[in-house]
């Protein structure tokens, strides 16, 4: 199954460090950081969990739940968390998805057959709370993720959502946004943009960014 952005997030009940998850029911009206891991007790996957633990308070402040997933069984993943919690020092807060029978794996299509046929790449996919996907990222196998550039990515997502603009190339909170093309009426501009707006062509037009002091 391929999952583009804008597809509704497909849920399913599986197994996991915490008990059964239920997805979107356990989701609720949060927004949800889905990642995937190839393994438990390898060492990329072991700093990448020590990281997501450590954001656990940037996340929530954000409406954000984080779970992870790997092939592995439970009992290896409580065993693993035991390993993370230590060598990263930090608390794992967040369930890990035990997709043993691959069936979360196969159906947000977690498994290349040119990087693996039998664990998964690195995904992450952002889902806002009407389950719809937002972002997805991969990363091979032997590259740690950028959990900074996660929070940068739904901070950009629920700034969009919440003032219909648009951010530019490696934008961060506080930074100039742009208004959209789709938007040409000065009125409702001055409007929606108090701070005003410099346009450096008719099509790329800078304001600072909403919802700001």
């Amino acid at each position: 199954m391929t999952i583009r952005l804008g597809d509704k997030a497909p849920d399913f009940e599986q197994d996991s460090s915490i008990g059964t998850i239920r997805f979107h029911q356990w989701a609720g009206n949060s927004w949800v950081v889905l990642f995937s891991h190839p393994a438990d007790f390898t060492p990329i996957c072991t700093t990448e969990l020590g990281l997501t633990a450590k954001l656990q308070s940037e996340f929530a402040k954000r409406n954000v739940k984080a779970i992870a997933l790997s092939v592995d069984p439970v009992d290896s993943h409580r065993r693993w968390i035991t390993d993370i919690n230590e060598t990263q020092k930090t608390v794992v807060g967040f369930p890990i998805i035990a997709d043993a029978d691959r069936k979360v794996s196969e159906l947000y299509d977690m498994i290349h057959p040119g990087q693996s046929t039998t664990v998964t790449v690195r995904s992450v996919f952002i889902i806002d709370p009407a389950k719809t996907v937002r972002l997805i990222l991969t990363y091979p196998l032997n590259v740690g993720r950028n959990f900074d550039e996660i929070l940068r990515a739904i901070d950009a997502l629920q700034l969009v959502d919440a003032h219909g603009v648009a951010t530019p190339g490696n934008w961060h909170e506080g930074d100039d946004v742009v208004i959209p093309t789709s938007i040409q009426d000065e009125a409702e501009i001055r409007q929606r943009f108090p701070k005003g707006y410099k346009a450096l062509r008719p099509y790329l037009r800078l304001t600072p960014q909403p919802g700001r002091p």
